[in-house]
């Protein structure tokens, strides 16, 4: 059954421009439809969501979605939106990135049932590799002219940029190579919807030309809006840089948080265009969290829905328990329960101390624990107020001066957690 996939996204927000038409074309049949990913790396991270999704918004709408690993193109780099050219991948790296993202495209896109509609990976650089530069300018070229490629936002902005050093020749085909794709898979899997972010609106319209002009055919576009935060700063980035669908990359506690750390209004659009959930339920949550925004709910369901998604069920439930932790009643038989990984990432930029072993056999009193010991506080007067205040814990219990760590304190063997107050927390690890 065809659902209204143009329909579903508008609502959602995920439609930028389309070609006249294109919703008449996808009601009329199940169509095939492309989104190209960059292959420079073996991990997508969340700025490639979006397209993600759209491509699984139309696998479930009835139509077959394909995902195009750009490995020719990859090796070329695509000026829209970039100052700099970027660096070119061999093939081996390329393979390697390509299974990678496969595996992480499977967590939305069913690639293995025997239905029509199932979802195809494809490589370019499979169909572009034996193209030989002749043959390219000779079938391809000649139906291009360079006005019409030099009258590309794309180009356009580059080469006024006053920062960038021009283009060269090979980022400037760009625009062709991608355009042949289009092409080959209109001819090779009558694929005749190529889709991408605003910025792809000039590279995809030369693949319709190239379709129009080389197979006399029709092809469309559908392109979606880049993804801005409400306060200016860039979506998809974190202090450390991307957060990464890699949970080698991005821990998934570290993807849980960025998104429970969404204001109320990104969080109002990103709970559409990020998650399943239809209409009814989002205008459900939405009502509820206004009933009741410091609680968070809208956050805390969209955090659920993504982690779940992107990595699994126990990792979103690790990560929402990772959360809540550092208030727990069962502190220290909580923080047990965490691998070391989301345990250092839940205590990330804290103080660290190292003690051995046998320091702990002889005893360690609280007063060298927090200052000769350690450093955490400036001097013994220091820790000694602190105690007298009744401001330090071990593990979240209070102690006196007279306390001394001992190896029951230890959390999995390894780690000691001291308090001052209800924020400022120090890591003894035991080496």
């Amino acid at each position: 059954m065809i659902k209204n996939f143009v329909e579903e996204l508008q609502w959602r927000g995920m439609v930028h421009q389309n070609m006249p038409g294109v919703e008449e074309h996808l009601m009329e049949a199940m169509r095939s439809a492309y989104i190209g990913f960059d292959p420079t790396a073996d991990s997508l991270h969340i700025g490639n969501l979006v397209p993600i999704m759209i491509l699984a918004h139309y696998q479930r709408c009835g139509h077959k979605p394909f995902a195009l690993v750009g490995g020719a193109t990859g090796m070329i780099g695509d000026p829209s939106g970039k100052s700099n050219e970027r660096n070119l991948l061999d093939e081996t790296t390329l393979r390697h990135n390509q299974e990678a993202i496969k595996k992480q495209l499977a967590h939305f896109l069913d690639f293995e049932s025997d239905k029509p509609n199932a979802a195809v990976l494809v490589n370019n650089y499979d169909w572009m590799k034996d193209f030989s530069f002749l043959e390219f300018i000779r079938d391809v070229g000649k139906h291009i002219t360079v006005n019409y490629m030099m009258a590309k936002d794309s180009v356009k902005n580059r080469l006024s940029s006053e920062s960038a050093e021009g283009m060269s020749f090979t980022e400037f085909t760009y625009q062709l190579v991608q355009g042949y794709d289009f092409l080959h898979l209109y001819k090779s899997h009558n694929c005749t919807i190529q889709m991408g972010g605003s910025d792809q609106w000039g590279n995809i319209t030369t693949g319709t030309e190239l379709i129009r002009r080389i197979a006399q055919g029709k092809g469309f576009a559908i392109t979606c809006p880049l993804i801005t935060k409400s306060d200016g700063s860039k979506f998809g980035k974190s202090e450390g840089g991307n957060v990464w669908l890699d949970a080698n990359r991005t821990s998934p506690y570290k993807f849980y948080q960025y998104w429970l750390n969404s204001s109320d209004e990104d969080t109002e659009k990103y709970i559409k265009i990020f998650t399943f959930l239809t209409q009814d339920e989002i205008e459900a949550i939405v009502k509820a969290h206004n009933d009741a925004p410091h609680l968070r709910g809208l956050q805390k369901r969209l955090a659920q829905e993504i982690t779940t998604m992107v990595h699994s069920q126990s990792d979103f439930e690790n990560a929402e328990r990772a959360s809540t932790i550092l208030f727990s009643k069962d502190f220290k038989s909580d923080m047990e329960t965490l691998d070391e990984v989301t345990f250092l990432d839940v205590f990330e930029g804290v103080k660290q101390a190292e003690l051995s072993i046998s320091d702990l056999e002889e005893g360690v009193d609280m007063i060298a624990a927090l200052s000769a010991k350690t450093n955490f506080l400036s001097s013994n007067g220091e820790a000694r107020r602190a105690l007298k205040e009744n401001a330090i814990a071990v593990n979240k219990e209070k102690v006196k001066e007279d306390y001394q760590l001992s190896e029951s304190d230890l959390i999995n063997g390894k780690y000691i957690i001291i308090s001052r107050g209800k924020k400022t927390n120090f890591i003894i690890k035991i080496s």
